[in-house]
Formats: structure tokens, C-alpha cells, sequence
């Protein structure tokens, strides 16, 4: 059986929608399975960042679980945690395609950004206070409250996170180190030392007890305390005219009491100036041992000395929050220290940078600048960016709610020469790709193109704008530092064209228009209603009203001030006609237009804001319905006024939704139509009409006439929001007349349409139409609302206010109906018995809840796709996997570039390999000399190692328990600092026979030691053993040496010894290097005397 649907969403969705269907059973919901396809915008909870300066990818991670990854090319990411539970810790396994975050439930989470999926999780059994990924590596540090120091892996073949042997309790670090167990053991930050290879660790205590640690040789290299420090110098900085200098006396820190930490970062690319922010907001400078001066008692000496900064004389400051460093692009021993926090209590909320140089010595340091930068709401999160291929930083500052404001050193230097201003006026917010805040936007529509030869001019425009937009540009001149991701080989395969866009009215009074065939939007169109040369009143007011017909592709555009626009979207670039339509002239204006649109006229007839509009299906003609109950039925192709109405209903009612149905004219002999489309369309077109006081007219398009009138029987709803904006879903629960009487509105010009009444429902193929009221949903018969009988077929009482509606197909079968409820509750039902099928949230699917007004901006076309709006926010959401429209995940860009990866390893391999690269010989000295070889390169610690290099190293040391090196006979330790051997190939004269290979005697016991040092190791197991820090204690320390200075002694006297064994390899080794460049020189010199003879002088 066919029936014919006419579905009316009152009050929701200003849309009628007619359908040919079949009656099917019930949906199945099998494949129910609510999901985001597409996400733009920062959300408003946003508060920590994190940057891969490799792959150029910037994360934002959220109060409520979520983290958005932003890339290049309008790439973005949403990644939504099971539980909805801030992130205090955000970092990227640099270049390796994934992201680590820890939650306030103490939830390690690792992020697969291939797979846009969470690889693998692990719960902590405490609170974690400090967390760190080593850089370039898969390795992670944890510190706790409780003082432990451990060591995570996430293995990238079995794709979980594990927990390393590596374990170190405070206690066992404290009796290492020689002091006392803090009485506050929790653990604050935790730092790698530059240029240590990953060996060196600093451990910030909240008591105020930092600990750089040797994990190399499981000893402490460092411990200071506040006390320990001897400040030679104060600086207080009001601002740049106001710097002064103290000099401290010494006795003045025995009255000293310890302070807890609260911020700390590196001053120094070589990690030997610390940078400590406390509580009562100070800030100290700390000098430190690096790698290069470990064996320098000078340096040692000189790490208790220290400058105390402040930035401010007040007894009352605010506490260090953030102490964040960036070197100078010059180079050399000066750079800016970002501070956030350390001001007065109760003073104005800012970014402070200091500009500090100490070339001469940290004792000698300077502060050349202050600078106070004014944020743009409370702060969240600082992150500063400097991409390998460029010395320019850019500085990123989020700020609540979800602002992202972005500097680089032109705005910042602006703000250097005007320090008064406190803020760079140059400095711009994040790119956003669909804007929905500045400008805001009051209506949106997705609309689907059905005309190839649409589809196609389209493609055409997105792919011409595509270079113009590829390379975005920060403030200033720089180039955009957040360019990572690429995307995916269908969205620019030139053989599919432009299916959806998405249109957008907004406040200032333009329109925007994206390609959203692929989850990536792109923008096409920009399109400003203003005409010029001629000014025309309430031309820039917001958008109220959107229709699109795909077939002609014609654009209408209404606004608060009764305007209609009717744009052409293929065009030619020259002067076209615009036509200006007024209550009493007709005016045509040669305008010029860029490729792609066209204005073709505008309209303005009646006073009132526009709610609904809708074309005619052939697309001649438009109906427009505005706030005051008036229609007006606008010819497109000779761009006139067929005929305006009165008001529709006595109350003046505004019409909130249009739609359009034909049927077939039995009568040949009747009146003949008026306009244009009656000689094109065989059928009759009735246009139904529903106002927001539950009124629904039929008119007969062609002649204008009333055809019949009806009022639907529903309960009042109490008044909501009568702000009037486009789409007017909100004004629909304004108060309603009772339909108990439909009767009583009806005055003689609707009684004298009674008879035409009655031939058109004896023509007319039924259909069904579904009214979606705030309590309640009704179905009703078309022939019996022509006949006046408002009683409905089905009638669903629903427990909660419903604010939007919409139907849904599925297998080209119209299915059932979408309900959204004021708690963000979404429900499925079937059709026609209206049963609920299933049921989720918007909080479910995206953590938002439902907004006043939300309902404006939501829109599907029958797929179960729909768009809506959060604030900054913009998502499209699909409810069932198997209408996969957006091609997903074919169709989904690339967030991690392996071209990116692998080419970034390759340079720094490159680089690591520069400065001892030896051109190997040509012609026939290239076939003597087989080449020399190097096993190791490390001889400048200020280069990083390569992965392949470290993790190796990495995985030796944390695979082992604490204080376990001494049974590896300091193999491991020499592993870290081996030389460089020289391996010179022999020449062979003459060939001689193979010899059989027999393994000698030193092997023989070598493999015999390997095994019994293996036997010691694991105490005869395959596996080492957990054990607890007594038992490493009474393991590996010898009896008779609890004396801390004893045990000193004992790993001086080893590294002594190391040391002499090194200085005989590194003799060995320029001996080896000396005789290989004799050999070298005279292999030189006989090449040259070989290639001046001929083969016939041998």
C-alpha cells in the first residue's frame, strides 16, 4: 500500500516535507549507533594546550573529557574520553602518532590519532602530581603524592601502556641522597635535563626539595632546598622603568623557612640554570651541574648560588602558577620568561614577560624588559611554539571560554614599544574554519545538490580558492604554525562534486556557503546582501530565513526587515542585472559579480520579518511568510510580485512554515491560473501554511485564493524566549488559542471557499501530516483537514517540552521521527504508531547540553544527519552507521604525516652525521679502500640523539630495578659514553683458501661469563623480580657500608677507574685514526701513479 505523507514540524523546523513512501514495519535499530562526524571550534571548557612542532598538530584538552586536535587545511579532531572528567596533563609522543593525557581520576590515556581512537588506558592506584614524557621517545615519567618515581611504556606492538621494573620510592631516594624523608612527599614536576641523553632527572618535592637524579647510576647529582641557596642578588620588577637591584645578605636565609614549590622550567638549552616559581611568588634562578661539568668542582660550587626575581615588593603576592622559557633567536645566554602569577593579590589579571640576559653569568643577570600582556578573559593554559624549520616562536594563550589567542615576536615587539597599552593590537584569535560567535550565526541549513552540473561549477570554485587558503598566516607576517595533517585523496578527487553545502545566515547580514560533501568543509561563498550604489534600508540586519533549490540553484534570503534576496549560485564574471522590487517601483542596477553568483533581485514588499520561505516545485516561484501573517508570492524568472495577502488569521499570527503539494485539475473548464508557472506545471499547487498559533491555510498558488482554513487542537504552551531570530522555533511556545472551537475564526471570505474545498479533496491524494507541539505530537489526514475535521489519527502525550523535530529515511523508506527534547535528550520513533525505538542524549554524544535557542541553527534533510550549534561549536551527528553520506572513513584526513615522520628522523640523522662526515675516495681508490666506519657518534652533548639511538638505551635502564647496575659491571653506564671506534678494513693481495671457523678460548669463556652474570641477575629465574627498596638495600649494598660517605667513596673510586679505561680506548683510538690517515695518503699517492699509466705499462 502508498499513501502520501504531508509531515508538518510546527514550531521546530519552519519546513514542511511531502514524501512518497511506502508503510513499512518499524526500523531496525540494529545499527543505532549516535557518533560525531564532523566537529569545528574550540569548546568552551577548553583548559590545557599541547603542540607537536614536528607534525605542526596543537591539542586542546577539557574540563569535561575532550580533547580537540586542530591541524592545517580546516582539519580538526574531536577525541572523547569515556568518563567526561578534566585533563590536568597533555603531551604528544612527538612524531609518533599519538597523544598522552592524564585525567583528574588519575587515568593514563594514550590516543591513537591514526585511528582517531583511544589505544590504551591504565588506572593509577594514587594521585598523580607530575608527569612528563621523555622527548622523542615512548617512555613517560610519573610522580605521585606519595613521592614515587615511576616509569611508564607504551609499546607500540601490543598497543598498551606498561608499567617498567624502574620504581623508586622517596624514601630510598631521600637515604640516597642524604637527607631527611620530606614531611610532604608529593612529588610537583618533574624535568629531563637537556642534553643528558635521558640519564638525568629533576624531582621537584612540594616542600621545596629538588633532587637532580642519575638514573644511569641510580644516585643523586644535586640536592638543594631553600635553604641550601645563597642569593647574591634580588631583583624586584615593577616594570620596565622601574627595576632595582638588591644585594642579599647571607644571614638572612638562616631565618629562611622551607617553601613549597608550585612552577618550574629550564632556563637554559643545556640545562644548567633552573628556574623555580614558590607559592608566596617568588621566582629563583638555581644554577646546576649539566652533563659537560660534572667532574667541575667550580660548577658544583657555583649550583648553590642563585637571583631571586619578584614582581612585585608586596608581602601579599599571588602564587606562581606557570614559568614557561623561550630561548633567544640570537642565540647566546638571554631569552624571555613567561610568568604567570607572582603579582599582587587583587591586581589586574596578566601575562608577564620578562626579558632576562645573563651572558656574563647568572650572578650578573639583567632584566632588560617587562612586559605585561592583558588576557582576554581568565587564563587557562600558555604554550610556546618554535617549529624546527624557523626561529620565530609563537605564543599561544587560551583563555576562558575557549579563546585562543595567538602572538608571535612581531606582536610582540609592538607591545615592547608600547608598553602602556598592555596587549599587542595586532594579535588575532585562532582561525576558525565555520564561525558561529563573530560574526554570530542566527540560521543554518544542510541542503543537498542534486544537480550534476551544480555539483561540478562548485567543485570548481572549492578547488580554485583551495591555494589561496592553504597557507594561512598568524599575526603579522609569519606563516601559521599550526599546519599538520593532510587531507585524504577522495575530498580532492576531481570526479565527485559538490553533493551537500551548508548555508549559514548570520547577524551582520551576510551569508556563508561550504562544501560539506566531506567530513573537511571548505568555504565557497561569501555573499553580502548589500547592493552597491544604492542604499537600501535594513540591508545588513540579521538573516531570519534560508531556502535553496538544488534543481535551479536558486537561493532566497530573508531578513528581519522583511527583505528577500534571490541569489543565482552560477555565475558568470561580468555585469548582470540586479532587479530592486518595492511596494511601487521596479529598478534595475548593472552590478558586477564574481565567478560563481549571482544577486538576481531584491525584494522588498512588507515591513515585517521574514519566518519561513519555500520554492515552488518547478522553482518559478516563492512564498514567503512573514511575522505579521502575510504571505507574498514572488515570480523568480521575471522577478515580480504575483500577489501579496492579507493577514492569514485574525490575531495576525505569524506564519512559521510553508510547504508545497500538488494535485491533479479535473475540471478543465475551471478558472484559469495566474503566472507563469500554471502554463509550466500541469498539476495544481496548493501551498499549506501553519502559524504559530496552531492555524493551518491552503492557498491556491496560482490565483491566491484561500482554499480552506483549519485551526489543529492542542494544549497552550507558557511563553519562551520572543526574541525574534531566524527560524523562530522559539516563538512556537508563545501562547495558544484553544482548537475546541475550529469553527470560530472562520469569516466569509474563508466560508466562501468552502465549495472549492470540496472539489479539491475529491482530487486529492492523501497524505499524512505530523504536528510536533511542546507536550505533544499529532498525526493528522489531509482530506480531513479540507473537509474541517481537525480530529486527529494518532496522538503521543509526551512527558517532557520537545524542541525540534525532524523526519528520517532510511533505504529511501521514510522511517520515523527525531525528537529533541529541552534536556538534550534525542528520541526515536516509528511512523505511523509513533513507539519509541531508541533513545540517547547531546550530552551522550558530545558532553554539550541543550542551549536556549539551540534549536534555531539545527537542521537534517531526512538522513538522520543532523548539524547544530554550541557556542564556538559546531558538530554534524549521524545516528546510524549505515547512513554513511560523508564516506567515513575513506573521507576522514590524515592526523599524523609518516612522510612528516620519517623525514624529520632522516634530518636530524643527517645532522648527528655532519660534523664527522668523511667523503669516501672515488675510481679506483674507492674499489681498494672499502670505506671507514664509526659504531658511535656522540661527540657534542648539545645534539639530541635519534630514536632509534635513545629508545634503546632507554629500555635498558628502565627495564631493571633500582640500584641493579653494579652486577652489570658499569656495561650499561659505558653503553651511554662509548668512543668512537675505527674499523679499517684489510687488503687482501692475494685470495687465500677459507680457513674453518673455531671458536677460541676467550669466547668459549666469555659466553660462559654472559651466562653466569645472567644466573646472578635473575637469581635463577627467566624474569627479574619486583622487589621492595629493604630488599634492594640488603641486595646490593654491601654489609659494613650504611655509611652514606662510604658508599660515595666506593662509586667515586669505580668511576675513577672507568674514567682511566676510557682514556686508554680514546688513545687507541687516535692511534687507529693516525695510522688511517698515513695508510689514507699513501693509498692517495698511489692512485695517482696508477691513473697516469696504461693498462699496457702493468
Amino acid at each position: 500500500m502508498y499513501v502520501r505523507r504531508f509531515v508538518v514540524r510546527w514550531s521546530f523546523d519552519p519546513h514542511f516535507a511531502i514524501m512518497t513512501v511506502r508503510i513499512a514495519d518499524a526500523p531496525q535499530m540494529k545499527d543505532f549507533e549516535p557518533h560525531v562526524v564532523v566537529h569545528y571550534g574550540i569548546p568552551s571548557t577548553a583548559s590545557i594546550l599541547a603542540f607537536d612542532p614536528l607534525q605542526h598538530l596543537l591539542a586542546v584538552g577539557t574540563l569535561d573529557g575532550r580533547i580537540k586536535l586542530i591541524g592545517g587545511d580546516n582539519i580538526e579532531c574531536l577525541l572523547i574520553s569515556p568518563n567526561p572528567v578534566p585533563l590536568k596533563s597533555l603531551e604528544f609522543l612527538q612524531n609518533q602518532g599519538y597523544l598522552v593525557s592524564v585525567s583528574n581520576e588519575n587515568v593514563v590515556q594514550v590516543w591513537d590519532l591514526e585511528k582517531r581512537q583511544l589505544a590504551s588506558n591504565l588506572q593509577w592506584g594514587s594521585n598523580i602530581s607530575a608527569f612528563s614524557v621523555v622527548c622523542g621517545t615512548n617512555y613517560m615519567y610519573v610522580g605521585d603524592e606519595y613521592g614515587y618515581l615511576s616509569v611508564l611504556k607504551f609499546d607500540f606492538e601490543e598497543g598498551n601502556i606498561q608499567h617498567m621494573p624502574y620504581q623508586i620510592p622517596a624514601d630510598l631516594i631521600a637515604d640516597e641522597a642524604g637527607i631527611p624523608v620530606p614531611d610532604q612527599l608529593s612529588v610537583v614536576g618533574l624535568l629531563a635535563q637537556p642534553c643528558s641523553s635521558g640519564k638525568r632527572l629533576l624531582i621537584a618535592y612540594q616542600v621545596g626539595v629538588i633532587i637532580l637524579w642519575d638514573i644511569s647510576e641510580d644516585k643523586a647529582i644535586l640536592v638543594k632546598g631553600h635553604n641550601d641557596l645563597q642569593l647574591k642578588d634580588e631583583i624586584i620588577i615593577h616594570s620596565t622603568s622601574d627595576i632595582s637591584h638588591d644585594k642579599v645578605n647571607d644571614k638572612s636565609n638562616e631565618e629562611q623557612i622551607e617553601k613549597e614549590i608550585s612552577a618550574l622550567c629550564w632556563v637554559s638549552s643545556d640545562g644548567s640554570i633552573l628556574a623555580v616559581g614558590y607559592v608566596d611568588g617568588d621566582i629563583i634562578l638555581w644554577n646546576l651541574p649539566t652533563a659537560v661539568s660534572a667532574n667541575n668542582q667550580k660548577a658544583n660550587k657555583l649550583s648553590n648560588n642563585g637571583v631571586k626575581l619578584k614582581l612585585s615588593s608586596g608581602d601579599r603576592r599571588l602564587p606562581v602558577i606557570v614559568l614557561h622559557w623561550s630561548n633567544s633567536p640570537h642565540g647566546g645566554s638571554a631569552g624571555q620568561l613567561f610568568v604567570y602569577g607572582g603579582d599582587d593579590i587583587g591586581s589586574e589579571e596578566v601575562l608577564t614577560i620578562l626579558n632576562l640576559d645573563f651572558s656574563s653569568g647568572l650572578e650578573s643577570l639583567k632584566c632588560v624588559k617587562r612586559l605585561d600582556l592583558t588576557l582576554n578573559g581568565s587564563y587557562a593554559d600558555i604554550e610556546l611554539v618554535r617549529t624546527p624549520e624557523s626561529s620565530d616562536t609563537t605564543l599561544f594563550v587560551l583563555s576562558n571560554p575557549g579563546q585562543l589567542n595567538v602572538y608571535n615576536d612581531e606582536c610582540l615587539t609592538g607591545l615592547a614599544s608600547a608598553p602602556d597599552m598592555k596587549h599587542a593590537v595586532n594579535a588575532v584569535q585562532c582561525p576558525v574554519t565555520l564561525p558561529t560567535v563573530e560574526p554570530y550565526m542566527t540560521i543554518s541549513k544542510l541542503c543537498l545538490v542534486d544537480n550534476e552540473d551544480l555539483q561540478r561549477v562548485l567543485k570548481e570554485t572549492v578547488l580554485a580558492a583551495k591555494p589561496q587558503s592553504s597557507s594561512p598566516t598568524s599575526p603579522g607576517s609569519g606563516k601559521w604554525p599550526v599546519s599538520g595533517g593532510f587531507p585524504s585523496q577522495l575530498s580532492s578527487a576531481e570526479n565527485i562534486g559538490v553533493e551537500r553545502i551548508y548555508i549559514a545566515g548570520y547577524q551582520d547580514g551576510y551569508v556563508r556557503i561550504w562544501d560539506a560533501t566531506f567530513p573537511v568543509f571548505s568555504l565557497i561563498f561569501v555573499l553580502g546582501l548589500q547592493v552597491e550604489g544604492t542604499e537600501i534600508p535594513g540591508a545588513s540586519e540579521p538573516i531570519s530565513a534560508l531556502e535553496f533549490n538544488s534543481t535551479t540553484s536558486n537561493l532566497a534570503v530573508g531578513n528581519d526587515c522583511g527583505l528577500v534576496h534571490l541569489f543565482k549560485l552560477v555565475g558568470e564574471s561580468e555585469k548582470l542585472s540586479t532587479h530592486l522590487v518595492t511596494e511601487t517601483k521596479l529598478e534595475e542596477i548593472n552590478l558586477h559579480h564574481g565567478n560563481g553568483w549571482h544577486l538576481t533581485a531584491v525584494f522588498s514588499v512588507i515591513k515585517s520579518p521574514v519566518r519561513s520561505l519555500q520554492y515552488t516545485f518547478s522553482g518559478a516561484r516563492i512564498i514567503a511568510g512573514h511575522e505579521c501573517g502575510k504571505a507574498a508570492v514572488l515570480d523568480v524568472i521575471s522577478s515580480s510580485v504575483l500577489f501579496l495577502t492579507d493577514c492569514l488569521v485574525s490575531n495576525n499570527s505569524p506564519i512559521v512554515s510553508i510547504a508545497i503539494k500538488t494535485y491533479l485539475q479535473t475540471d478543465t473548464n475551471g478558472p484559469k491560473q495566474s503566472g507563469d508557472a500554471s502554463s509550466k506545471d500541469p498539476d495544481k499547487e496548493v501551498a499549506f501554511m501553519l502559524t504559530k498559533d496552531a492555524h493551518v491555510i491552503l492557498l491556491d498558488i496560482g490565483s491566491g485564493d484561500k482554499i480552506c482554513y483549519e485551526k489543529f487542537a492542542v494544549p497552550e504552551l507558557s511563553e519562551q524566549n520572543p526574541v525574534n531570530l531566524p527560524h523562530s522555533p522559539a516563538h512556537g511556545h508563545e501562547p495558544l488559542q484553544s482548537g475546541t472551537d475550529p469553527e470560530s475564526d472562520i469569516n466569509e471570505d474563508e466560508a466562501s471557499t468552502s465549495s472549492e474545498a470540496t472539489e479539491l479533496w475529491k482530487t486529492f491524494v492523501d497524505s499524512l501530516i505530523l504536528v510536533c507541539c511542546g507536550d505533544s505530537v499529532l498525526l493528522h489526514s489531509t482530506k480531513s483537514l479540507i473537509q474541517g475535521r481537525s480530529n486527529f489519527i494518532r496522538k503521543i502525550d509526551l512527558e517532557k517540552q520537545c524542541c525540534w523535530a525532524t523526519i528520517f529515511m532510511k533505504n529511501e523508506l521514510e522511517s520515523g521521527v527525531i525528537l529533541v527534547y529541552s534536556d538534550g535528550v534525542i528520541e526515536i520513533r516509528s511512523l505511523p504508531d509513533l513507539n519509541v525505538l531508541a533513545e540517547t542524549s547531546i550530552m551522550s554524544i558530545l558532553r554539550w547540553n541543550f542551549k536556549t535557542n539551540m534549536e534555531k541553527t539545527m537542521s537534517s534533510f531526512g538522513n538522520a544527519n543532523i548539524t547544530m550549534v554550541y557556542g564556538c561549536e559546531f558538530a554534524v551527528i549521524s545516528l546510524f552507521t549505515s547512513e554513511n553520506d560523508f564516506r567515513v572513513p575513506e573521507s576522514l584526513p590524515r592526523l599524523h604525516d609518516k612522510v612528516v615522520a620519517e623525514a624529520a628522523e632522516a634530518a636530524l640523522k643527517f645532522s648527528l652525521s655532519q660534523k664527522n662526515k668523511q667523503i669516501a675516495p672515488t675510481g679506483i681508490l674507492g674499489g681498494i679502500i672499502k670505506g671507514i666506519k664509526r659504531e658511535k657518534e656522540n661527540e657534542s652533548t648539545n645534539i639530541e640523539e635519534t630514536r632509534d639511538v635513545l629508545v634503546p638505551k632507554l629500555e635498558a635502564l628502565f627495564s631493571r630495578s633500582p640500584f641493579s647496575i653494579s652486577d652489570l659491571d658499569l656495561d650499561l653506564g659505558d653503553d651511554f659514553d662509548a668512543p668512537i671506534k675505527l674499523v679499517v678494513e684489510k687488503i687482501e693481495v692475494e685470495p687465500k683458501s677459507p680457513e674453518p671457523s673455531i671458536p677460541s678460548q676467550s669466547q668459549t669463556k666469555t659466553e660462559k661469563n654472559k651466562q653466569v652474570e645472567r644466573d646472578q641477575l635473575f637469581e635463577g629465574g627467566s624474569e627479574p623480580k619486583a622487589r621492595t627498596a629493604d630488599e634492594i638495600k640488603a641486595k646490593y649494598r654491601k654489609a659494613g657500608t650504611g655509611d652514606t660517605a662510604a658508599v660515595a667513596l666506593e662509586a667515586k673510586d669505580k668511576l675513577l677507574e672507568r674514567q682511566m679505561k676510557l682514556e686508554k680506548l680514546k688513545e687507541n683510538a687516535e692511534e687507529l685514526a693516525s695510522g688511517s690517515e698515513n695508510f689514507a695518503s699513501l693509498a692517495g699517492e698511489l692512485a695517482k701513479q696508477m691513473e697516469n699509466r696504461k693498462w699496457w705499462h702493468l
